[in-house]
């Protein structure tokens, strides 16, 4: 996570210091600032610009925004840039003697709870949580979803999900998916009821009234495609053989190809706009591939192989779920990771 912090005292700037070292070796990538005579006496960078556009700066580039100093000083200087628990980075306010560890914004999605903990851990401090579901030590769905990378469709489900285990209220699990471990307290396996969690490749399924999708990031695009062809015509076809499977776009995870189409401008406008990583392999290495595959012998005097999307995607992503799909110069093909779900 990219964390950029903030100290307006001298003590604060210099425990903000040592916090940052402390976080960096712990994989965290800080920026750490502070204003102006306090970041001479710290021999820190100074605060660049405004107050507000340090804090915009950090919503837009940052997974998390740390000030050491004040709630009110916090609260003035990111409330211009607030939009949502499901976007906003997580916000947190250390008092400058090192105290207190406060989430002040995007407990759960966000990961400010998780944070503050961290942070009070490397402090000696306590951490100052007040989202409810914590406090009364119940499952938080968003918080499980963003733990297991999985994607939250429904903001309005998730809210009632959240209500319904603080008013004491069972919840229902549908899931397609096998599931190790005991439930949470309060929630019960069911494929009908009036408010439940749907664990799904498909966020489209509504077993309940009050549905709340949440989609795992297991589905590896195999692609192939003729040169020149651009990311909106990958993106058509993608998309398309997602939805002949039933398959949300949320639940890709990654894209894959063979090496000549390693610097395909649509093929990497595609993996940029849906932040994607993309694997790549050799006519060799695809080959190689366990299982059988619809050939081309086209494909195969081209490029040295006689598929390209199967194979990739199952070397990438593991067990075929759908086969080769050809449109416009585009070739698609779907894997999925095996995954159970796990609530402990």
């Amino acid at each position: 996570m990219k964390l950029r912090m903030l100290a307006f005292t001298g003590r604060g700037a210099r425990l903000c210091r040592a916090l940052a070292t402390a976080l960096a070796g712990t994989g965290y990538d800080c920026e750490a600032f502070a204003g102006g005579r306090a970041a001479r006496e710290a021999g820190m960078p100074p605060l660049p610009g405004s107050l507000q556009d340090f804090a915009g700066q950090a919503f837009r580039e940052c997974g998390g925004l740390i000030f050491v100093g004040a709630c009110g000083i916090a609260v003035r200087a990111i409330a211009p840039h607030l939009r949502d628990k499901f976007t906003d980075p997580a916000v947190l306010v250390i008092d400058d003697r090192g105290r207190y560890v406060i989430p002040l914004l995007s407990g759960h999605v966000g990961g400010a709870n998780e944070l503050a903990k961290t942070v009070a851990g490397a402090l000696g401090a306590t951490p100052v949580i007040t989202t409810a579901t914590d406090v009364n030590d119940l499952f938080s769905v968003d918080a499980w979803a963003k733990r297991e990378g999985l994607h939250l469709a429904g903001r309005q489900a998730a809210k009632e999900v959240s209500a319904r285990l603080l008013d004491c209220k069972e919840v229902c699990l549908y899931s397609d998916f096998a599931i190790d471990g005991p439930l949470p307290g309060g929630v019960v396996l069911s494929d009908k009821g009036e408010c439940g969690i749907c664990l799904s490749l498909d966020e489209n399924k509504e077993p309940f009234s009050c549905t709340l999708n949440l989609v795992p990031r297991l589905v590896t695009a195999g692609i192939g495609c003729r040169k020149g062809t651009s990311g909106r015509q990958i993106e058509e076809q993608v998309c398309a053989a997602l939805a002949q499977s039933g398959i949300s776009p949320h639940a890709l995870c990654a894209a894959a190809s063979i090496d000549c189409k390693r610097e395909e401008p649509g093929l990497l406008d595609f993996c940029e706009r849906y932040r994607l990583p993309l694997r790549i392999f050799t006519a060799a290495q695809l080959q190689k591939a366990p299982g059988e595959y619809t050939p081309s012998r086209f494909v195969e005097e081209t490029v040295g192989v006689d598929n390209v999307c199967e194979r990739a995607a199952v070397l990438a992503g593991g067990r075929l779920i759908a086969r080769k799909r050809a449109r416009d110069g585009v070739t698609v093909a779907l894997a999925v990771r095996e995954w159970r779900a796990c609530f402990e």
